[in-house]
């Protein structure tokens, strides 16, 4: 293999870190700001702010970044790099702010009829959170922290007498509950909320089938994509239940059932309403669900 070649898989390897650490700063992005997405009172809020105030309000996200990346860097090195953090700031600020504004288009709180202003106003105000959430994931989702390239990566062995096409129920039912709880650590406080019910009657019949694809994107690429501490070990795991789409479209199922459950316990539904009103709420539920889904099968 000669220098090119080396130099090619180098960056290749160093690409594919770039890549994975974007990724976990938009999980912690999603898990992070999503609850709050779902809040009538930020979406005025944002409408009405000033421009001067929204400036102000970005300036307050950016300082909070900051001092979130100062702390971890002081955690993980026990000193201050100033100059990367600065540009690490500007990273997931960034990243913040696309991951909110892709979630207000998903939950259409923006669309093309909505003023410039009005727009600017929701993103800040929701790029912060997804901005504070994107600084803590690697922290509180990664073990490692820092960049994925800056690991070494560990080779999993089967366990002794144990191949890995014989299938362990145990794994399934550990994902099944950790997949329950997450969902409703997550979507439990949204479920009572009169927020549901608005965006189901203002969605689409057709934009709910992408709110489903996003649900199942958004969790494969947080347990399976991200490259967060047990990826590689999730990926080896026995039995067909446990291959990264089955696996993918069995907690969102679960996510759904645990969002009927959580609707109907708090009213929202009734069995006399019509099933459009039941598939509508579900799935729109079933987005913060299946990112707290997935966020459990990575913590627990």
């Amino acid at each position: 293999m000669d220098g090119r070649q080396i130099m090619g898989l180098g960056g290749l390897r160093g690409l594919r870190g770039e890549l994975q650490y974007i990724l976990q700063r938009s999980a912690g992005g999603f898990l992070f700001g999503i609850p709050l997405l779902y809040t009538v009172e930020l979406w005025s809020i944002g409408s009405a702010t000033e421009p001067l105030w929204l400036l102000g309000a970005l300036g307050i996200g950016f300082m909070g970044v900051f001092l979130i990346s100062l702390a971890e860097t002081l955690r993980r090195h026990g000193r201050f790099h100033w100059q990367e953090n600065l540009i690490e700031t500007i990273e997931v600020l960034a990243i913040g702010l696309l991951c909110a504004f892709l979630s207000l288009v998903l939950i259409r709180r923006i669309t093309e009829a909505t003023p410039l202003s009005e727009l600017l106003g929701k993103l800040v105000f929701e790029g912060i959170s997804f901005a504070f959430g994107a600084a803590l994931a690697t922290s509180l989702l990664n073990k490692n922290g820092g960049r994925t390239g800056e690991r070494s990566p560990q080779t999993l062995e089967p366990a002794s007498g144990q191949a890995h096409t014989s299938p362990d129920v145990r794994d399934t039912w550990a994902d099944v509950d950790a997949t329950l709880l997450g969902a409703f650590i997550i979507a439990f406080n949204i479920a009572p909320t009169d927020e549901v019910g608005i965006l189901a009657n203002a969605t689409p019949t057709l934009w709910l089938l992408v709110m489903i694809l996003a649900s199942l994107v958004l969790s494969y690429l947080i347990v399976f994509a991200a490259g967060f501490t047990n990826q590689d070990e999730r990926q080896h795991q026995p039995g067909w239940l446990q291959r990264p789409l089955s696996e993918t479209l069995l907690a969102y199922f679960i996510s759904l059932i645990a969002s009927v459950f959580m609707l109907w316990f708090f009213h929202q539904l009734h069995p006399g309403d019509p099933w459009q009103k039941w598939l509508s709420s579900t799935i729109v539920l079933g987005l913060p669900a299946s990112i707290g889904g997935a966020a459990g099968r990575i913590i627990l």
